[in-house]
């Protein structure tokens, strides 16, 4: 009778044991979530505080902003914004169905070429554009030496071909979402619009255009983003935008409240841009039912295989020929007073140490965020990590002006506190600068890692978890090694993002902290095109090299012995 008593007397213990570990799961899990909480704090905070300052409007501030043209700053952003939106969503639609549709000479090299725009910002493009066609250019000096000095020349700095200058850096973002959505669609639903009499482009505009309309949709909106952020090239062409009045408030005035309403008013402008296509969307789902192999490929011969390439050559030519031509003709040292002394050497420097910075914190908490997910557990969980990656959807002056509000404040209170750091948390330090582009550039690294982890079978951290390994040890030993391609991705694509971006750094920059991308809105602001040359052909070759590497292998269509 012994026995079975000395064998149920262990169970308690071991009860007790299986208790102890799970509250000790418990508890980490706990501190999984309250990470995400507190980065999701901090991301969403200056975006916030943009939103706030505008229910607690200044009359003094809007009377002098209505003064000075918010009217027509808001009107031009917003036709802009329509005319900028439109052109990309035709040009990176049509691209796209062109190459995925028919095969033409040069079609498996176009499919991923036509993204290299991507590594061509648009201020670049810009100055460009202005230096070859503006009244010293060589276009018009050629035309009037052809055709006498009274020659007409539409007029260069005008909305029009600012416009067509984003329009052609900022397509190749529905382009590749275009193509995305292309993939997937049936070629059964496709052939049955035919069969019904529509000709090939009623066949197109009437099935394959309304299943790819969220798609479009999304690309819509990334080039709406983008418009609304850049203040650099419509500066260049005399256009005046509400980004333009956000960046003349603060660094003529340095007025603070005037500078976060008007951001507020950007804000707006981007909130607006989301809900437009909801309630133009309505109740609609785009969707097709049942499976079916993918849209076939057309073979275009004589004249149409002509214009296809044509077509794509010429695309080509204008967004990235002629700016990387005119570049390197005016990086040539006859040509330019830049050379690679310290002074250029020192904005390689500051370019690549903000570049680095950021690309690592970004890379990192876009590990923690995909890390907490899979081992916090909860369902707020996922809503907070994706709610930390909401910078990406703003534009850069409204985080800019919401970080200045951020140190301002903590300015104030270091002077209550009687603390002296030697120098203004706003206009003296890096640390607001990083904080902004983290908070921008966060998504980039988060949808990168993320899908990294979503490779990553649940079962392995189920049974990492089981021998006992602590959720910070799991992702240290299990994860972080297989997500490390992930990783790779999200630390090239944020620092060329961070290399190239020019709002937040001309707005947040510490007082003699020069980049590359400041160096050259400078100079181009001054029309010194032949000096701002080399800095801008710095950005461009540093930005092409992670493009080519990412989209050649993404966008590029297999061959069919590939498929095989």
């Amino acid at each position: 009778m012994s026995t079975p008593t000395e064998l149920v007397e262990p169970a308690p213990a071991a009860e007790g044991g299986g208790r102890r570990r799970g509250r000790a799961r418990t508890e980490a899990r706990r501190r999984w979530q309250a990470v995400v909480l507190l980065v999701a704090a901090a991301c969403v905070l200056p975006i916030a505080l943009v939103v706030l300052s505008l229910l607690n409007p200044s009359r003094e501030v809007w009377a002098f902003l209505l003064e000075t043209g918010l009217g027509s700053m808001a009107l031009t952003t917003v036709a802009l914004g329509v005319v900028v939106v439109l052109g990309a969503t035709v040009l990176g639609a049509g691209l796209a169905w062109l190459v995925g549709r028919y095969t033409f000479p040069g079609q498996r090299l176009f499919s991923w070429l036509l993204v290299l725009p991507l590594a061509v910002p648009a201020y670049v493009s810009g100055f460009v554009y202005i230096g070859l066609l503006d009244h010293p250019g060589p276009v018009q000096s050629g035309l009037r030496a052809l055709f006498g000095p009274d020659v007409w020349f539409p007029q260069v700095r005008s909305f029009w071909l600012c416009a067509l200058v984003l329009v052609m850096a900022y397509y190749p973002y529905t382009y590749i979402l275009a193509r995305a959505a292309l993939r997937e669609q049936s070629e059964t639903t496709y052939q049955a619009a035919r069969s019904l009499g529509a000709g090939p482009l009623s066949a197109a505009r009437r099935v394959v255009l309304p299943l790819a309309r969220p798609a479009l949709a999304a690309g819509g909106m990334v080039v709406a983003m983008e418009t609304l952020t850049d203040f650099a090239t419509v500066q260049y062409f005399g256009v005046r935008t509400v980004s333009v009045g956000v960046h003349q408030v603060w660094v003529g005035m340095y007025d603070r409240v005037a500078a976060s309403e008007l951001a507020g008013v950007v804000m707006l402008f981007a909130l607006a841009v989301i809900a437009a296509e909801r309630v133009a969307r309505g109740g609609a789902r785009f969707h097709q039912h049942g499976g079916g192999r993918p849209l076939g490929q057309v073979r275009l011969t004589g004249g149409r295989a002509v214009a296809a390439t044509g077509t794509c050559l010429a695309v080509l030519a204008i967004t990235v020929g002629v700016p990387l031509v005119q570049l390197l003709a005016w990086s040539r040292p006859s040509e330019t007073d830049v050379g690679l002394d310290s002074r250029f050497l020192g904005y390689v420097g500051s370019s690549a140490l903000v570049a680095v910075v950021v690309s690592l914190i970004c890379a990192a908490i876009g590990l923690l965020l995909a890390g907490a997910v899979r081992l916090g557990g909860g369902r707020a969980t996922p809503w907070l990590a994706r709610a930390a990656t909401i910078g990406y959807a703003v534009p850069g002056p409204v985080v800019a002006i919401g970080v200045l509000i951020i140190l301002s404040a903590l300015d104030g209170l270091l002077d209550v506190l009687h603390i002296s750091l030697g120098t203004s948390l706003v206009t003296g330090t890096l640390a607001g600068l990083i904080y902004a582009y983290v908070v921008r550039f966060l998504a980039l690294a988060w949808s990168s890692v993320d899908a990294g982890m979503e490779q990553v079978s649940p079962s392995i951290t189920d049974a990492a978890l089981a021998l006992g390994e602590r959720p910070g040890g799991v992702l240290r030993r299990v994860h972080l090694p297989l997500l490390r391609p992930g990783l790779g991705v999200a630390l090239v694509l944020v620092a060329v993002d961070a290399l190239k971006e020019l709002p937040i750094m001309l707005l947040l920059r510490p007082f003699g902290f020069e980049t590359l991308a400041v160096w050259v809105n400078q100079l181009a602001t001054e029309s010194r095109w032949h000096s701002a040359g080399p800095p801008a052909l710095t950005i461009v070759a540093i930005a092409t090299v992670p493009i080519i590497l990412v989209f050649r292998r993404t966008l590029a269509i297999p061959r069919k012995e590939d498929l095989s």
